[in-house]
């Protein structure tokens, strides 16, 4: 017998059947691409439910959801629940949902589908088990590219809104994260000089020095991250994943590029991590121009556990103390912006971005639960 069907459980398997896979990650016109259809879906589900719907444009044909509702007297706060709408790729049959052994399988049912569901139907709960909060004022933002480059909560930020608390959907296990990682795409480029193969003695091969730059980074600099550690997220990260260089085994070749990913802490910022880098480089006596690869910023986050509305919603959770994550998403962005954020929502990320992604019916269930009672504490 499988789980029972409840509204977060249905709403987030026709989520799953709705596509809408980030356009950066499909050719041109592909049908999968866009969050549109699903905004529209949940626009039309929050409407049902009382909420006020407004949507804005961050690209054409991909907009911001928000679904409001409003307190029963004068605002004094406001809360935004703010999960993507966006996902990685599949095939297609990975947007047909399937419930097994206690866990719902398909793209976006961790990342981050379940936040969607978990998040608007406990909005929903609110607004028809009234009465609503009396100063409370509680949006959902269903945000879109998330997965790229984080266009939607830069537009949020952008737009000027504002919030007391954003939690923002990311699969957490249901634990309120008050701090995760920074991401930084970096790219270093060696120059050397062309020569025959046959004769290298007259060239200088870009590719060589590039290699001990690579072990440099994989090794000592690792070494060096791994010294210092933040308490909620361990030490900073550095992966040498991209290589490329020369034309054919008979030329020596004259350039060579890698890309590393960079993951920071905080207190970090590019301009520090570079330092760092070029540092390092002359003291070995290598050298390398060193490029980003980054679209936009994507800064660590730290919010204190003890900001009021966090604390509060930490006592809802059960928790004792605040938990933190590897890896980056949208709380970040809108943390820079000035709005406090957290992020919370069901489900592991071990199995967002796999070829067979699924969250378990519990976690979304116990997600839901903890949301709602908090939502429900609000003045």
């Amino acid at each position: 017998m499988g789980p029972r069907m409840t509204g977060t459980l249905k709403l987030l398997r026709e989520l799953v059947a709705l596509p809408s896979v980030n356009p950066a990650f499909l050719p041109a016109n592909d049908p999968r691409a866009g969050e549109r259809r699903v905004a529209e879906f949940l626009g039309a589900t929050a409407a049902t439910r009382g909420l006020e719907v407004e949507l804005e444009p961050v690209f054409p044909g991909r907009d911001n959801l928000y679904a409001r509702l409003s307190p029963s007297g004068k605002v004094g706060q406001r809360i935004l629940l703010a999960p993507h709408l966006d996902t990685v790729n599949a095939t297609d049959g990975h947007f047909v949902p399937r419930v097994k052994n206690g866990r719902l399988f398909g793209r976006g049912a961790c990342d981050t589908k379940g936040s969607v569901a978990v998040m608007l139907s406990a909005l929903c709960a609110l607004a028809q088990s009234g009465p609503r909060p009396a100063s409370t004022e509680i949006t959902f933002v269903g945000l879109v590219d998330e997965e790229n480059a984080q266009r939607g909560s830069r537009a949020l930020v952008a737009s000027g809104r504002r919030a007391d608390l954003a939690i923002v959907g990311e699969p957490t296990e249901a634990r309120v994260v008050t701090a995760h990682k920074g991401s930084l795409w970096l790219r270093l480029e060696t120059q050397g000089k062309a020569a025959h193969g046959s004769r290298p003695d007259l060239g200088s091969n870009a590719i060589h020095q590039m290699a001990r730059i690579v072990d440099l980074l994989e090794t000592h600099y690792a070494s060096q991250l791994a010294r210092c550690r933040h308490p909620l997220l361990g030490s900073a990260t550095v992966s040498v994943g991209v290589i490329s260089g020369g034309i054919q085994p008979n030329i020596v070749p004259d350039r060579c590029t890698i890309q590393m990913d960079r993951r920071t802490l905080p207190g970090e910022t590019e301009a520090s991590v570079w330092r760092q880098i070029r540092a390092l480089l002359k003291q070995h006596h290598l050298s390398a121009e060193c490029l980003s690869d980054k679209l936009a910023p994507c800064p660590p986050l730290e919010t204190n556990p003890r900001i009021p509305l966090v604390a509060q919603f930490l006592r809802s959770a059960g928790q004792r103390k605040p938990a933190g994550v590897d890896y980056f998403c949208d709380a970040a962005v809108l943390a820079e912006g000035g709005i406090p954020s957290v992020a919370f929502g069901p489900g592991n990320i071990a199995q967002a971005h796999t070829v067979d992604e699924w969250i378990e019916v519990s976690s979304l269930e116990r997600a839901h639960a903890i949301l709602l009672q908090f939502l429900r504490s609000l003045p």
